[in-house]
């Protein structure tokens, strides 16, 4: 009996000239914040690591961020300032200290000071501890030097012997946070802004352009060398004279097509101008003061009278945050003289 054969069917495969084109909607270039996902710790508030509690925010991006722009940094240098002018110095606690005592609780929200006694118990000296590397301890009664180093390990203080002034904090109690973290994102715009710009400047002022080539009588390897010799002149500044030998070359086969170097030029000051209002409007400090020059023929007004309505409505309050030491120590340790302009 013959075998029969048995040819298995192929599936056809039908293909469609013309596919009606479906309508697609969908976004892109969402804004992402600078502090993405910041908001999660705030559920776990400070971690404990090891014997001791970590601030909700980094510390060590605080301090990086204090000089990142000129406009975050110069009016906590002003208000510094006159605090320590106005400082009367104490045996206990010099003026060099209390300048680092206030500087800290301007650029972290918590200062520290630590009681160094003598064998019988008596106050000696008031000296600042580093607010970067100063942690309070799980108990909250116990403060720690944290500072990692090649002979340098944790450091536990004398129970009783810190004194911590720190700004309140919504969501802890444990650290205090400085007034102005709602101007970082502006602060480091400006300074996005700033070194966008000085690129921009040792670039040539340009953005770059296209180099157009449609001559045919171009071979890959004429191509290849000029494409050699533009990757080796790369770099801020690096301007090179080009030679290219093309005899039956056309007029327009080889084309520089700068790019667009206007709406640059528009938008950086624009960026900078609103990023330095908001830490302006973060930190309250009149612009006279900073030396800021105005925009307009009207100025910003009588610089005396906006020293005085700051000093009165910031530096004063100021005074009487860092006069809570008094209280712990039992001692006028901290007293100011009234503010003066002559």
């Amino acid at each position: 009996m013959a075998k029969r054969k048995f040819q298995s069917s192929k599936p056809t495969i039908t293909h469609n000239a013309n596919p009606q084109a479906a309508a697609e909607a969908f976004s892109f270039g969402d804004p992402i914040p600078v502090l993405d996902r910041r908001e999660l710790l705030d559920y776990v508030e400070c971690v404990q690591m090891d014997k001791w509690y970590e601030p909700p925010v980094s510390f060590d991006g605080l301090a990086r961020t204090f000089r990142a722009a000129v406009h975050h940094s110069s009016p906590i240098f002003v208000k510094r300032n006159i605090l320590t002018s106005t400082f009367i110095p104490h045996p206990l606690l010099s003026q060099q200290a209390f300048s680092r005592f206030v500087q800290d609780y301007l650029v972290f929200g918590n200062a520290y000071l630590e009681r160094r006694t003598n064998r019988l118990g008596e106050t000696l000296a008031l000296e600042p501890s580093l607010a970067k590397f100063t942690r309070r301890g799980v108990d909250l009664d116990t403060y720690w030097f944290v500072q990692y180093g090649l002979q340098t390990q944790p450091y536990e203080f004398t129970k009783g012997s810190i004194f911590h002034l720190m700004e309140p904090d919504l969501n802890q109690e444990i650290y205090g946070l400085p007034e102005y973290l709602s101007a970082i994102p502006s602060t480091l715009l400006n300074e996005s802004a700033t070194l966008f710009r000085r690129k921009y400047y040792l670039n040539g002022s340009h953005a770059g352009f296209i180099m157009y080539m449609t001559d045919a009588a171009q071979s890959q390897e004429d191509v290849n060398n000029i494409r050699s010799a533009m990757k080796s002149a790369k770099g801020p500044g690096n301007f090179r004279n080009l030679f290219m030998y093309s005899p039956n070359g056309k007029k327009d086969g080889i084309q520089i097509i700068p790019l667009s170097e206007v709406a640059a030029k528009d938008e950086f000051l624009s960026i900078k101008n609103v990023s330095r209002d908001d830490m302006l409007a973060a930190q309250r400090v009149p612009p006279q003061m900073m030396g800021i020059m105005p925009n307009n023929t009207g100025g910003f007004g009588d610089v005396e009278k906006a020293s005085r309505v700051f000093v009165r409505n910031e530096l004063i309050p100021l005074q009487k945050r860092l006069g809570e030491l008094n209280k712990w120590l039992d001692d006028e340790v901290i007293t100011f003289e009234e503010y003066s302009l002559c």
